[in-house]
């Protein structure tokens, strides 16, 4: 196979809410937009938002999202956090703290139930260092 790209699309119940919550808060830009489906960029990276009940996914699977956490990488968590959680009331899931596995981070949910963790990787503990290649 020849993958050409490869991007996440979430089935949302509201996608004008769901595209602007990453278009205002992540910084996404738009490159189409109908009723059913949003696509989205920023520089080195794609997500489509498309509407879980549109004739195009099969029954049997349009159920809302659940168990899927996307991950957004930055250089200043704390500031996002304050960003995010302090002044935008985003409902926080995980709060901000250091891992000893070589990450700052805090999770937010965002429209339609995706969790976003945002990370801010940081020096590992000794015993996981060994593990990054």
């Amino acid at each position: 196979m020849e993958i050409t790209s490869f991007y996440p699309v979430l089935m949302v119940d509201d996608v004008a809410a769901a595209a602007r919550f990453y278009r205002e808060e992540l910084g996404f830009e738009t490159t189409f937009e109908a009723d059913w489906y949003v696509s989205l960029r920023f520089e080195g990276g794609e997500l489509a938002i498309l509407d879980r009940t549109h004739e195009t996914i099969p029954d049997g699977y349009r159920e809302p999202v659940r168990g899927l956490l996307l991950n957004v990488e930055v250089p200043d968590a704390t500031a996002e956090h304050r960003r995010l959680v302090e002044e935008r009331n985003l409902p926080e899931r995980l709060p901000l703290r250091n891992e000893d596995f070589g990450q700052r981070h805090f999770i937010v949910e965002a429209p339609g139930g995706v969790l976003i963790d945002v990370i801010e990787p940081i020096e590992p503990s000794p015993e996981f260092a060994a593990a990054y290649t």
